[in-house]
């Protein structure tokens, strides 16, 4: 039973239909990020290297992920005041994440190697 202001949209995923919920105004936008994972999940898949699908849906999100970390300039999980010793945080912190994210990147390539690098 569909809730008030919801309805259920299905999309194709990979040649895959899956019905997913979104708000009445949201279906367009719900469709463009669907389109944006369906390209992803099939530029993994048509590379050859990775035949599991989860593994697929894994490396598009993290791809994604990283493709908005670039955008955005960093993940933004504090703010700090314009004061000098906040921006010197800010900074701090900028580069601790920017640190932490290789690292992260790194063991995930070390981890799937059999299936090809992630970038």
């Amino acid at each position: 039973m569909n809730k008030p202001g919801i309805k259920q949209v299905e999309v194709q995923i990979m040649s895959q239909s899956y019905m997913l919920a979104c708000p009445l105004d949201g279906e367009e936008a719900l469709r463009e990020a669907v389109a944006k994972v369906d390209a992803a999940m099939c530029r993994i898949r048509d590379a050859g290297k990775v035949k599991a699908r989860d593994r697929i849906a894994v490396l598009a999100a993290l791809n994604i992920a990283f493709e908005l970390y670039q955008k955005d300039g960093g993940f933004r999980t504090s703010s700090f005041g314009n004061t000098e010793a906040g921006e010197s945080e800010a900074a701090a912190m900028d580069l601790d994440q920017e640190a932490q994210l290789q690292a992260l990147l790194h063991r995930l390539d070390t981890a799937l190697a059999p299936d090809g690098r992630l970038f």
